[in-house]
């Protein structure tokens, strides 16, 4: 599902309304019709209500004043609430909210907070309708607005919101110091970058796109490149598998991963990769560990380095550069420990190596200050699978500021250093040194185990082994990944799922898009 940006929508109206003529009241009637009847569906067994609609002074506050006399047609009994003065309303909203006016139905102007909390007792609302603030808004809400939000939230009834929840960014999905959360969303033409990207999306709700009435004949192309990826999507990402094939046709990879006490992240890594449709698999680890793992693995093959202190050393080097001549990806960190032999060691594959590389885990926290040393790679060919934390020791922002804003931190980190950036969490983010973002829409929480990751690195790995570029790779990887989360939820829930339960779901997941083609 193609995601756009606020501005492209405003763009997309001004054309509607300039270019081709068609009134913006039209266009208001016909998103206030659309949301109404969404609303009558969904919200079925609360009828005749009574129904709060809490109006800004905008446009979105216009699509709640035709809400509230389409409604009030249908026999709901609908009070509208304007945070404002009347006089403050004009334009096309002004019309709306003039004829609501005209019909005599209730209309409350409230311009002080203090005034809010009374008045949401005396309503009582069974159902609210937020509309406050479209998709435009950028700065952080505050007094009247943001007193609204807490009440509407505080009401423990369920909410509409038109066109995006009032208080998250449809550019970015940050919320803007409060968002109201909606049980339905119901938006207009295109879904937003807002309802698709955390935090947003978890103030969204239920999303639904309705048609007001552009026409899809002479508008402007959405420049925005960012998609909630679908099975569509990801179904066009498969590598090809030929009939007539053999091993070595789909690739081999190699892992460098492993040390004292996390042999087992290097063991995901590596049956993960064989899971992935890889056609051979070497893990690589310290002489230390290489016999551990060698027990773990079974499909995949491994490799003893030369080691200091149970870690991979850089004398080691000459060996890897070998093994790499006939591999086709690297992925590099499950379990590697951190030494400064390995942030040398990283450092000078990062500048040699020309195979595409994915780096995890402790890969991440060894490059943690060495970033300059991904300017040699291949545009796109690095790809980099950080969580919160490890992002956070990458781009020296706190946690917080990065859950705050993933979109825009993910995107701009792929740009300024040219690498795939894979930004974990609820909705991963998958952003491309070019401004291309897919925002991953499976998963759930049991995924928030260890070991997880590992897999993910793997399948990514064996993916890049396969021939995808690191964008389509760490697309599908992480759709895939977050599948085979849901399969094995569907048969034992969440609670106690482990990282090594995905592994044999992968294929499962894989398969379900062949037979969806």
């Amino acid at each position: 599902m193609q995601l756009c940006s606020a501005s492209e929508v405003m763009v997309l109206d001004r054309h509607a309304i300039d270019q081709l003529g068609i009134p913006g009241v039209v266009l208001m009637e016909n998103a206030g019709r659309s949301c109404s009847q969404q609303f009558a569906d969904k919200f079925a067994a609360y009828y005749p209500g009574p129904v709060l609609v809490v109006a800004g002074k905008g446009n979105n506050g216009g699509d709640g004043y035709v809400m509230a006399r389409i409604l009030s047609e249908s026999g709901w009994q609908v009070t509208t609430l304007v945070l404002g003065d009347e006089d403050e309303i004009s334009g096309d909203a002004g019309i709306m909210l003039d004829i609501i006016g005209r019909l005599n139905l209730p209309v409350h102007f409230i311009d002080d907070p203090s005034a809010l909390e009374n008045l949401f007792v005396e309503l009582a609302p069974a159902v609210v309708i937020d509309a406050i603030f479209g998709t435009g808004l950028k700065s952080t809400v505050r007094g009247l607005q943001a007193a609204a939000m807490t009440h509407i939230n505080g009401s423990n009834v369920p909410v509409f919101s038109v066109d995006i929840p009032s208080g998250v960014d449809g550019s970015s999905g940050r919320v803007c110091g409060i968002a109201v959360h909606a049980d339905l969303t119901v938006t207009f033409d295109h879904a937003k970058i807002g309802h698709g990207c955390h935090p947003g999306a978890a103030y969204t709700g239920d999303l639904k796109v309705v048609d007001i009435g552009i026409p899809q004949t002479g508008r402007q192309k959405f420049s925005s490149c960012v998609h909630l990826l679908d099975e569509a999507d990801v179904q066009a990402l498969l590598p090809d598998r030929p009939p007539v094939a053999h091993k070595g046709t789909f690739g081999h990879l190699l892992i460098l991963a492993g040390s004292p006490g996390k042999t087992g992240a290097a063991a995901l890594a590596g049956n993960s990769a064989a899971r992935s449709g890889c056609g051979l698999v070497t893990v690589a680890a310290a002489t230390t560990v290489h016999d551990i793992i060698e027990v773990k693995l079974t499909e995949a093959m491994s490799c003893p380095l030369a080691d200091q202190g149970g870690l991979i050393s850089l004398q080691a080097l000459e060996k890897i550069e070998q093994l790499l001549l006939e591999r086709q990806a690297v992925a590099i960190g499950p379990g590697l420990g951190q030494s400064d032999e390995l942030v040398e060691l990283l450092k000078r594959l990062l500048t040699s190596v020309t195979l595409p590389i994915v780096i995890d885990a402790d890969g991440l926290n060894l490059l943690a200050g060495e970033l300059e040393c991904l300017s040699g790679g291949i545009d796109g060919q690095i790809v980099l699978t950080p969580h919160p934390g490890e992002m956070a020791r990458l781009t020296g922002l706190t946690v917080s500021e990065i859950e705050a804003n993933r979109f825009e931190v993910a995107q701009s980190f792929a740009a300024e250093h040219r690498v795939v950036l894979l930004l974990k969490g609820a909705r991963t983010i998958i952003a491309a040194p070019d401004g291309r973002v897919n925002i991953n829409s499976t998963g759930n929480n049991g995924l928030a185990s260890g070991g997880s990751g590992d897999v993910l690195t793997g399948l990514i790995g064996g993916l890049l082994a396969q021939g995808l570029d690191g964008f389509s790779a760490a697309s599908l990887g992480s759709w895939l990944h977050g599948r085979a989360a849901e399969l094995v939820a569907a048969e034992r829930g969440t609670a106690g799922m482990v990282a090594s339960d995905l592994l044999s779901q992968l294929p499962v997941a894989r398969q379900e898009l062949v037979q969806g083609l």
